[in-house]
């Protein structure tokens, strides 16, 4: 799984200038006071300033992982591979240890872990969907076959406070781990290149 950073526009400067417009006002360097202001904006849900800062991603993952963030429609814009279109040999997330069940049913799994081998299943369906295409059914029929494991790939473009709201739910410890392990990459970039307003929007 992988989240690439292909573009980024703004900084901290520019969600502060985005509040300042109101009084007709705009500066050029950040300081204490600015710092001061962000906090203010995220502490009172002022979230419109961080709308003016925005990030690009590519990001690599499992089908079932972009299903769970594909939820997240508020200041986000999402385009991914089609199968339809495209018929390259398919990747797959193959874990060999698998979270047993949780008990408590808001936990979608619990911390111990059995062993087990998927790898033959995998095989079948990835030779059952060469079968049909080399019999020229369509790939957009053919995807049909392919498990919820296979590896996907999307653009994910955003505003600052849109990727916010992604991290702080998906951050959490009930999240789903694999899909943690996206959040997490997000974080990070977002962190890098907003360090102050990301400090308070995430607090």
């Amino acid at each position: 799984m992988n989240v690439e950073l292909i573009d980024k526009m703004g900084s901290d400067l520019s969600v502060v200038n985005a509040a300042r417009v109101s009084f007709s006002k705009i500066k050029d360097k950040f300081d204490d006071k600015d710092e001061r202001l962000i906090k203010y904006l995220a502490e009172h849900n002022h979230w419109s300033p961080f709308a003016h800062a925005s990030l690009q991603f590519r990001i690599e993952a499992p089908v079932f992982v972009a299903r769970q963030l594909v939820k997240h429609q508020v200041g986000l814009v999402w385009n991914e591979v089609s199968r339809r279109y495209v018929d390259m040999e398919p990747k797959f997330y193959i874990p060999f240890m698998w979270r047993k069940k949780a008990e408590n049913k808001k936990q979608g799994s619990s911390d111990e872990e059995v062993p087990y081998d998927i790898v033959e299943y995998i095989k079948q369906s990835k030779q059952l969907y060469n079968d049909m295409l080399e019999k020229g059914i369509a790939p957009e029929m053919a995807r049909m076959v392919l498990p919820q494991n296979m590896m996907t790939e999307w653009i994910w473009s955003g505003t600052l406070y849109g990727f916010a709201r992604v991290c702080n739910l998906r951050n959490k410890p009930d999240a789903q781990s694999e899909t943690r392990m996206i959040s997490h990459q997000i974080h990070k970039h977002c962190e890098q290149h907003f360090p102050v307003s990301w400090r308070y929007l995430t607090k």
